[in-house]
């Protein structure tokens, strides 16, 4: 029987997991499809994008990363403890940056001055925000939606990109982590889209 994500992820036993999704029905992610022809190297540029803009806003690191043919990797340090230290406004801040956030929220980073009942809400939203952005769940969903949303607008199709949610592998030494990294690092020179790691 699988478990939930949940489950799976869990700080207290290790901070470092390597995370992996893949496209469905022959998908390419990036790079030259040579059974269509089609090119979508210019998708690169903006998942590289797109990863660094999140790790800037979520509680945790990316220690590396590969965009490949049809598949992504990541490595990435979960650091939940770093959102606790953020200040409501910030974490407000972090989250409007992605979405647009309820009415209260607005009405709260525009200086408005809530009554105590409005602020308590807000106060269980900012609660649930700071969980949000401490969770891998919530940083590749993030990741993989908008990729998936623009893929399928250029194909001209509907459904689903991603072949599952994503997959997460807990990294739990020191050599396992040096490997992990050696071997995303790696996965370009091996497929050759690149000539050295660099």
């Amino acid at each position: 029987m699988t478990l939930p994500r949940k489950a799976l992820v869990c700080v207290d036993d290790t901070p470092y997991y390597h995370v992996t999704s893949r496209c469905v029905r022959r998908s390419f992610l990036c790079g030259v499809d040579h059974a269509s022809g089609k090119d979508y190297s210019h998708r690169r540029l903006f998942i590289e994008q797109r990863i660094h803009l999140l790790s800037s806003l979520f509680a945790l690191d990316i220690a590396a990363y590969a965009v490949m043919a049809n598949h992504l990797h990541l490595v990435v340090k979960l650091s939940p403890d770093v959102a606790n230290d953020w200040s409501d406004r910030e974490v407000l801040e972090r989250w409007t940056s992605l979405f647009k956030g309820p009415f209260l929220v607005q009405q709260y980073l525009k200086g408005v001055e809530l009554p105590a009942p409005e602020q308590q809400v807000l106060n269980e939203i900012i609660s649930i925000y700071r969980q949000r952005l401490a969770n891998l769940g919530w940083f590749m969903k993030c990741l993989n939606e908008p990729i998936a949303r623009m893929a399928n607008k250029e194909d001209g199709c509907r459904g689903h990109f991603w072949e599952a949610r994503y997959c997460s592998q807990a990294l739990l030494s020191e050599e396992a982590l040096l490997s992990c990294m050696a071997y995303v690092d790696l996965n370009p020179v091996r497929a050759a889209i690149a000539p050295i790691p660099e």
